[in-house]
């Protein structure tokens, strides 16, 4: 949202107070309170009818500082709020001296908020010898707009050659800078500026990230009212936001999901690939078997099938009810898929047709939202009639929980859980909730809710969503989809830049839908989106109105399918690690490059293409004659599939069949491939072999490779000292092996050690 009509006006209607001289500085144990008048102070007259704001500081953990800008703080809190974790801060708080460039300060680890008490107003946050953002005096604003409501503004400077990134799943350019941008959750597919996934924290490569803590909408304003700062603003009299220290942007992302939750564990059986009976599609029991037997048939290794909306009956969305007309044994039809050795997930949302038995049960019950005459709110738009689960209500959350058990104990192992961004905000809730605060909240309340029951009724790890819709915190119930895309290769790139931006927000696991959703994509985009879609974290094939059945396609589709299906399942001892790392310290499995390579300024803008984990580079096609340009940063690359090499810092031209992709091993890295590429959840140290790829002399590194149960993993100790090198395993060890890069015979191990040379 702007306010100004360029440098030096407002908006018409605008009228905007802003701290202009300290009057009074306060300090607390662990606290720092700034009250600043919003008029130069002359005399004892000029603190009559004038507005004071308070600015206060404080630290939920180390390198993290809160920052909230109060004008009239007597309001209502009716919440939701960000749940938000909070440890013991290394915290010291520094009074104001009386010299003319008076500071007070306020210091939580290696980050420090400066706040000069003399002259204009000025708030620095200093880190590492240097200044990362500033709270200049035009930054701060009270706002009162042309009908009389109220926000509050701030404005943090950008460096030079400065770069914004995240604010959820967003499908523009992945760089923010020069975007306005509203966190408002909207269901408008990916080809617009609107998003299911908004999240009000953005990451700098300058050493930074900032999170509001605004559970509804946040405007931000990325250099594009004022050029050089950052704005963000929120509806009402206060504003909170944190300051992030890094230095690193990893180090920015650990802080950020410490603070507002790490993504659980997935099950090993989850990175397997999924393959839905598509939307709109006719399907009965026949054709579900028919695809799972012609996906053995033809050697495609499959792990979980999904049923999407039909599985219910048209116009009872959602009663948890299989369709007797084409699922007459639900039981037993899921009793047979596990039989041969698949999951299965099923497709619900939190609205309630009219005509669903549920309807009136809930109804009656006071579980759908209302409006404020206790009217059940109500639309045609999805579902005739349809009403709203109150997941403010506990009674409620219960009820709909119910539901899942009674799938769960027929056999259904995951659950899609669509839709949660159609939030009305002319109702009320139970809780009494702020309805312009719950519109984004909404869906992390839905996801809870499904995740809870999942994890109580199958235990930890073992838990799984395919979510569209999130907000701040839903990192911590994965995995996220993203959403409703175009079959065309430049939807299959808008997708990426949605998935980038996700990962710089905080979410682990992210995946989409291989081919693309809305319409049939031609051969060569189902085909080059293959590759793309089994080198992500999650891998579905899924459609609207056609089946995703590599064999639909043609012929060379289902070689790719299976290409890079078992390419994806082999590299299980590298994936679960990252899966892993993701839960541990929330740095996600796919990466922008600018997360791996931030002194790197060619990486910075790089949005076609990403790390998966620190050692991979991929490099998706998006072309159907292979042309691709890669961006490969400093150092000898090794291409997993020819390893061939190539040396960077630069860009490179390649060509690729549907067979090959860019798909680049870093420089001084030890990759861990398996000896199965069948399923995904084998004994990934059984028969691991561990290529080492341009390993430096003096190199010194652990490679873990968990276990699919959790238990102990085996860690592999690699050593290099001139041409000699030493790999030592210790912990839970079968047979192994160690190569040198791809090509040549690998060494077998004898014993827990292999030594070698170069």
């Amino acid at each position: 949202m702007k306010f100004t009509d360029g440098y030096w006006q407002h908006l018409p209607g605008v009228t905007v107070l802003r701290p202009r001289e300290v009057a009074d500085v306060v300090v607390g144990e662990d606290s720092l309170t700034v009250y600043a008048s919003t008029v130069p102070l002359t005399s004892r007259g000029d603190t009559l009818n004038r507005a004071l704001v308070t600015v206060s500081f404080h630290s939920p953990m180390d390198d993290v500082i809160g920052v909230r800008i109060e004008h009239h703080r007597g309001g209502a809190d009716r919440g939701p709020s960000f749940a938000l974790s909070r440890s013991a801060a290394d915290v010291k708080v520094v009074e104001a001296d009386d010299s003319a460039d008076g500071v007070a300060t306020f210091r939580s680890g290696a980050l420090t908020a400066r706040v000069s008490t003399r002259g204009a107003w000025n708030v620095e946050f200093e880190a590492d010898g240097r200044v990362l953002t500033s709270s200049t005096p035009r930054s701060v604003g009270v706002v009162t707009d042309a009908r009389g409501d109220a926000y509050v503004h701030e404005q943090l400077s950008l460096g030079v050659r400065e770069h914004v990134y995240g604010l959820g799943e967003r499908f523009g350019a992945f760089v923010k800078n020069g975007q306005s941008v509203d966190i408002w959750n909207e269901d408008g597919g990916t080809a617009s500026e609107q998003a299911y996934k908004n999240v009000p924290f953005y990451l700098s490569d300058a050493g930074y990230g900032v999170f509001v803590d605004h559970p509804g909408r946040v405007s931000f304003e990325v250099g594009s009212e004022a050029v050089s700062r950052t704005q963000f603003s929120v509806p009402g009299e206060s504003l909170e936001y944190y300051v992030i220290h890094g230095p690193t942007p990893k180090d920015v992302l650990r802080r950020y999901t410490a603070l507002t939750g790490r993504p659980a564990q997935v099950p090993a059986w989850s990175y397997g690939l999924w393959l839905s009976t598509s939307f709109t599609t006719q399907y009965d029991e026949a054709t579900v078997m028919s695809f799972v037997d012609g996906m053995a048939e033809r050697g495609l290794p499959l792990s979980v099938f999904h049923f999407d909306c039909f599985w219910m009956r048209a116009y009872h969305w959602t009663d948890f009810t299989w369709d007797p007309a084409t699922f007459p044994d639900p039981e037993g039809l899921l009793t047979r898929l596990h039989a041969k050795g698949l999951k299965v997930c099923v497709w619900i949302n939190p609205y309630i047709a009219q005509r669903s038995a549920l309807f009136d049960e809930g109804r009656a019950a006071g579980y759908l939202v209302t409006r404020a005459d206790g009217s059940v709110w109500q639309t045609d738009q999805w579902q005739s009639g349809m009403g709203l689960v109150d997941f403010t209500n506990p009674d409620a959350v219960a009820w709909y929980q119910g539901y899942l058990r009674r799938l769960l104990v027929q056999g259904v192992d995951a659950f899609k859980t669509d839709f949660g961004e159609r939030i009305p905000t002319d109702v009320v809730w139970h809780d009494g909730s702020d309805p312009e605060r719950m519109h984004n909240h909404y869906t992390h309340l839905y996801n809870r809710a499904v995740f809870d029951v999942l994890e109580a009724e199958r235990g930890e790890g073992e838990a799984v969503l395919f979510a569209r819709s999130a907000t701040a915190g839903g990192q911590q119930f994965p995995v996220h989809w993203g959403g409703d895309s175009e079959s065309t290769f430049v939807s299959m790139a808008e997708t990426l830049r949605g998935g980038l931006s996700l990962a710089s927000s905080g979410f682990g696991f992210w995946s989409h839908d291989i081919g693309g959703f809305e319409g049939v994509p031609d051969a060569a985009v189902f085909k080059r989106w293959l590759a793309f879609g089994l080198l992500s974290s999650h891998s579905r094939l899924h459609g609207s109105d056609s089946y995703r059945v590599p064999w639909a396609f043609d012929e060379e589709a289902v070689d790719v399918t299976r290409l890079f299906t078992r390419l994806k399942l082999s590299l299980m001892p590298y994936l679960a690690r990252l899966g892993q790392d993701a839960h541990a310290t929330g740095v996600p499995m796919m990466r922008p490059m600018v997360l791996e390579f931030p002194d790197d300024p060619g990486a910075a803008t790089v949005d076609t293409q990403y790390m998966l984990g620190e050692n991979l580079l991929v490099a998706p096609v998006f072309t159907a004659d292979g042309t691709v340009d890669v961006y490969v940063p400093e150092g000898t690359w090794t291409s997993l599939l020819s390893g061939e090499q190539v040396a960077g810092p630069r860009w490179v031209r390649e060509r690729h069949d549907y067979s090959s992709i860019p798909l680049y091993v870093r420089p001084d890295s030890v990759l861990p491939v398996g000896a199965r590429s069948d399923r995904p959840d084998y004994t990934w140290a059984d028969g691991v072999t561990l290529h080492l790829v341009e390993l430096a002399d003096g190199h010194r590194s652990t490679t873990t490779v968990p276990s699919p149960d959790g238990g102990e993993p085996t860690r592999f100790v690699v050593r290099r000292d001139g041409d000699a090198v030493r790999v030592e395993a210790r912990g839970a060890v079968g047979p192994w092996s160690v190569q040198t890069g791809f090509a040549g015979a690998a060494v077998t191990a004898e014993g827990a050690i292999v030594e070698l040379t170069l």
